[in-house]
Formats: structure tokens, C-alpha cells, sequence
């Protein structure tokens, strides 16, 4: 027998309490996850206007950089088969396929299995279907094989766009910057390897002075390896506290600096990029069609240097018939727009008929 709740005469029931839906805190919200105006661009455009216009990035986007220089450089016609290998947000992908048609192809690769998806779904909104657009998880030094799983003998351009993405950057998940809170990871795939926080753990000082060395020429890398090396960082706030103890007695931009070095050489060891950069270079010529053109877009000295050498190596050997004389930077203009494209540096190189 079920009890009789109902009020007797006279009786008031007992107010609902009133929920309030979850408010857009300000234009500019502090919390990632607050950024849900950002986060979908069609219908919230004006509010990733003003963001843009504020020189900043939308959350859960990516700004392409030097897109002009960059399409110069390959010069897509309609009709050929080129190859983004790194597909990110699918900015420079979008150009190139407007370039290629009709009756060109784009390759698209990228190893990072949450933002692939859905840029591919974009790209597939924006009306490029599988005979136009093909897209492959997998890193660039996988284009060898991706090419072949394709049934593709070469491309006629090949871009590579080494930066991480702002999708990783502003996403704490991720753990690649200091910007938020979060887990210290920093795999462009999370499926695979482990984290930069075990990467700590498991390091001896010397061997983590010797990285951060060599993936981000860190003056002090002795000194802050002593103090990171075998020690416990769970979050990117964690080792940024860490990491400022270490060098406390510098200036407020040095330490910023240090913080950034010290992000990039983990992130370049936890992901073995230049291991990949170096396959990549390697496998790169036997890829492009005669004639066919190169691009690669780097963020810093590491990096630069290996793209640079690479191509003069080629050009003597006659692999390549042409390469960038100098490197080709982001205009003020840019800069100013976009801060995140301060340290690009593009290089690019054509491949002898």
C-alpha cells in the first residue's frame, strides 16, 4: 500500500528549488571547459571574432600560420595529389584542397586520435568527400606507408607542419602547457608510450641534462636536471612550481623561459620527435613526384636545423634542384595577430625532374 503524500487543506507544498543553467562566465571565461562559446564557432561568431581580434586563439581551435608563404611555396594546381602530414585543425588542408580542384587529392595524416576525427569531419561538412580528402592516423614518418596503403606512388607537394597544435596547447587534458591545470602528459597520441611525468620519474639527471640539452638548448639544464631528474611531477602546475624553485634567483622573463624549454624538450622526448623529423627527411624524396615541392614548417632551432641541413644536403647531391636560400619567417603583421607564430621558421625545397 503506497503512502498518501497529498498536502491536506490549507497545506502549502514545499517550493522546487530554482537551478540556474550554467552561466558564460565573461567574454574571456579563465576555465577551458567554461569556453563553450568558443568552442562552436558557427554559432557563437561573434564571440570568436572578438577573441581574434584580441590577437588570441579561440579555445578548441588553430590558427594556420604563414598560409600565403606556404602555398607559394608548393603551388597546388588542380588536378595533383598532395600530402598534409601534419593535419592538425586542417587549416592549411582546407587551402590546398580549394587549390587542387577539380580532380586533385588530399592525403591528410596526423597521429593524435581525438583531433583527427573531428577535423575530418569538418573537412567532410565543408564538401570533401573520400575521392577528395583521405585522412590516415598515423605519424609523418608513416607517409612512406601511408602512400602505399593508398595505392599512391607520389605527391606532387608535401607539407609538414611541425608545431603542436592550439587544440593540444589550450586542452588541459593534454598537459602540454602551463596555461591550465592538468595531467603532465604531453603524447600527441595518448594511446601510445607514457607520459612526460613518468618520463621524470624514471630519468637520471644526467641523462635529463643531456635532453633538455638537446631539445631545447637550455642554458641551465645541469642545474634544473638536478632538481627535476627521479622526483614527482603529476601536473603541468606541479612542474612549473618545480621548476621555478630551481631557478628562483633569475628574473620573472627568464623563468617563463625556462618553464617553455623545459615543456619543449619533454614534449619533443616524450613523442621521440626528432627520431621522426629524421625518418622524415630521409623518406621525403622518394616521395614527391619529379618536380614535386616540399614545405616544412618548424618551431624551433632543433628542428630548423635538421630541415636545413637536409635540404643543402640534397640540393648538392641533386636530389633537390632548388631550396628556400633563407629562411622564410612570419610577417610582423602576423606576429602581431597571431603571437603563436613568433617562432615559425619555413623552409622548402623542389625536387629535381
Amino acid at each position: 500500500m503506497s503512502e498518501d503524500i497529498t498536502p491536506s487543506p490549507g497545506e502549502t507544498p514545499a517550493p522546487t528549488p530554482h537551478r540556474r543553467r550554467v552561466r558564460y562566465s565573461g567574454k574571456y571565461p579563465r576555465r577551458f571547459e567554461e569556453k563553450y562559446k568558443e568552442r562552436d564557432p558557427e554559432r557563437y561568431s561573434g564571440t570568436v571574432a572578438k577573441v581574434l581580434a584580441s590577437g588570441k586563439t579561440p579555445a578548441g581551435t588553430h590558427r594556420p600560420i604563414m598560409v600565403a608563404e606556404v602555398l607559394e611555396a608548393l603551388a597546388p594546381k588542380p588536378g595533383e595529389l598532395a600530402v598534409d602530414c601534419t593535419l592538425g585543425f586542417g587549416g592549411h588542408a582546407r587551402e590546398i584542397l580549394a587549390r587542387l580542384q577539380p580532380g586533385g587529392r588530399l592525403l591528410a595524416l596526423d597521429a593524435d586520435p581525438i583531433e583527427l576525427p573531428r577535423t575530418e569531419a569538418r573537412l567532410r561538412a565543408a564538401g570533401y568527400g573520400p575521392e577528395t580528402f583521405m585522412a590516415v592516423r598515423t605519424n609523418f614518418a608513416g607517409l612512406p606507408q601511408a602512400l602505399a596503403n593508398a595505392n599512391l606512388t607520389g605527391a606532387d607537394c608535401i607539407l609538414a607542419d611541425l608545431g603542436v597544435s592550439s587544440m593540444q596547447l589550450d586542452d588541459p587534458t593534454r598537459g602540454f602547457s602551463v596555461k591550465f591545470d592538468g595531467p603532465l602528459d604531453m603524447r600527441m597520441n595518448p594511446q601510445r608510450g607514457f607520459p612526460a611525468s613518468v618520463l621524470l620519474e624514471k630519468t637520471a639527471p644526467a641523462d635529463l641534462a643531456r635532453l633538455l640539452e638537446q631539445n631545447a638548448d637550455e642554458p641551465r639544464a645541469h642545474d634544473l636536471a638536478n632538481a627535476l631528474a627521479r622526483r614527482s611531477f603529476p601536473t603541468t602546475k606541479a612542474l612549473a612550481a618545480g621548476i621555478r624553485a630551481a631557478v628562483h634567483n633569475l628574473g620573472k622573463d627568464e623563468i617563463d623561459l625556462a618553464i617553455r624549454r623545459v615543456f619543449q624538450a619533454l614534449r619533443i622526448a616524450v613523442n621521440d620527435e626528432f627520431s621522426a623529423l629524421d625518418m622524415f627527411l630521409r623518406y621525403l624524396p622518394a616521395c614527391l613526384n619529379p618536380g614535386g615541392r616540399a614545405a616544412i614548417l618548424t618551431f624551433h632551432s632543433g628542428e630548423d636545423r635538421r630541415v636545413k641541413k637536409s635540404f643543402e644536403a640534397g640540393l648538392r647531391e641533386g636530389v633537390y634542384s632548388h631550396i628556400a636560400g633563407e629562411v622564410i619567417r612570419p610577417s610582423p603583421e602576423e606576429r602581431h595577430a597571431n603571437p603563436r607564430s613568433s617562432p615559425a621558421k619555413l623552409r622548402w625545397a623542389i625536387k629535381s625532374p
